[in-house]
């Protein structure tokens, strides 16, 4: 059939774009039903079918859906949906196609199989979300907005020059594990670190996320940092330099945290320090670890969402998210009080929720 020919992000992507145009309330259905919709055609399919082309002499894979790439693509999935009806109140269309657009980018350089298919998603990520930013429409996320795009363009020539390299050593655009004799894997492997918030390569984040639309940021801390934890279990496995690196972030992450001030700020040193536990696992390679890794990226879209939701809906209906300035609000917002102690308890690790399990798996 034609359309499965059409890999399952790129026609996410496009929805995103009819989305944008949609008039309301029909852009707030579709932004919810397409990938809803996606997710139930590929539950029937029962499988996302391999798509391969040739360009220029070189062998493209635009979709390979193995036991890696299956788990980033049903959480950024559930997440498009579940962040469908967090912003179904939205009147911004375009903001509400950009994060369409920006699930979808990840999902397709997620399953990308070769190294033109993946830089096209990675940019195609960097520039949509850039947009989720920008929609807050203040001084301060215009600024946050232009750091975070100089950083992401940086991140994108550095990964587009290792891809060079690659090239010109291998002769081919295949996705391959790559080892550190290869010249073409330190600008690769630079540029993941960047996307996945690396210290001292990470300030865009905790820059960023707080000062996204609150619909945006819950986007904003799915997408980017797992995507980039998808590639370095990919490419990167088993580096031992890797460990480190996650302990350092894991250890730096959550001593900012605890000093910050604004909850969504909070929240977004807290992805450091939870990148860090899956950096380190796929540096420790093997299956239990990666699987580790990979199950522990999975619930912290999960939870790190529902916190952000939770810690969304206090701005929204209270103004501000500095926690000086809280008090007195458990009794009004009782519900997202509930939704914000389930999210904490499993960031927490607590049995029986989901990051104990994750945790269990890392540790």
């Amino acid at each position: 059939m034609v359309t499965e020919q059409i890999p399952y992000g790129a026609a996410l992507m496009a929805g995103g774009l009819l989305v944008s145009l949609l008039p309301r309330p029909w852009s707030g259905l579709a932004a919810i039903g397409l990938p809803l919709g996606a997710l139930l055609a590929w539950a029937g399919r029962g499988a996302l079918p391999e798509i391969t082309e040739s360009y220029a002499g070189y062998s493209l894979v635009l979709q390979r859906a193995d036991a890696l790439a299956f788990p980033f693509v049903l959480v950024f999935t559930l997440t498009l949906i579940i962040g469908g009806l967090y912003a179904y109140h939205l009147r911004d269309r375009v903001e509400r196609g950009a994060a369409l657009l920006y699930g979808g980018a990840a999902i397709f350089t997620v399953l990308a199989g070769d190294w033109l298919t993946f830089y096209a998603g990675w940019e195609i990520m960097g520039w949509s979300s850039l947009y989720l930013i920008w929609a807050a429409r203040d001084e301060a996320s215009a600024r946050a907005g232009q750091r975070y795009l100089l950083v992401h363009l940086f991140s994108g020539s550095l990964l587009l020059a290792g891809i060079w390299v690659q090239l010109l050593e291998t002769g081919s655009l295949l996705i391959t594990p790559l080892a550190a004799s290869q010249p073409g894997s330190w600008p690769i492997l630079l540029a993941f670190a960047i996307n996945a918030a690396v210290p001292p390569l990470h300030p865009w984040l905790p820059d960023a996320y707080p000062r996204a639309t609150v619909t945006g940021s819950v986007f904003l801390s799915a997408f980017t940092t797992k995507t980039a934890v998808y590639a370095l279990a990919r490419v990167f496995a088993g580096w031992d330099m890797l460990i480190w690196v996650g302990i350092v972030m894991a250890v730096y992450g959550v001593v900012y945290a605890l000093i910050a001030n604004e909850m969504r700020q909070l929240l977004a040193y807290h992805i450091v320090s939870q990148v860090g536990f899956m950096v380190a696992a796929i540096g420790l390679g093997g299956e239990l670890a990666t699987s580790g890794a990979v199950a522990h990226a999975f619930a912290h879209v999960l939870y790190k969402g529902l916190l952000f939701m939770a810690a969304g809906a206090v701005v929204y209906a209270v103004g501000t998210g500095k926690l000086t300035e809280l008090g007195g609000w458990a009794g009004p917002l009782r519900w997202v009080l509930v939704c914000y102690l389930v999210g904490a308890v499993s960031i927490s690790g607590v049995p029986p929720f989901s990051g104990f399990v994750s945790k269990s798996l890392v540790t």
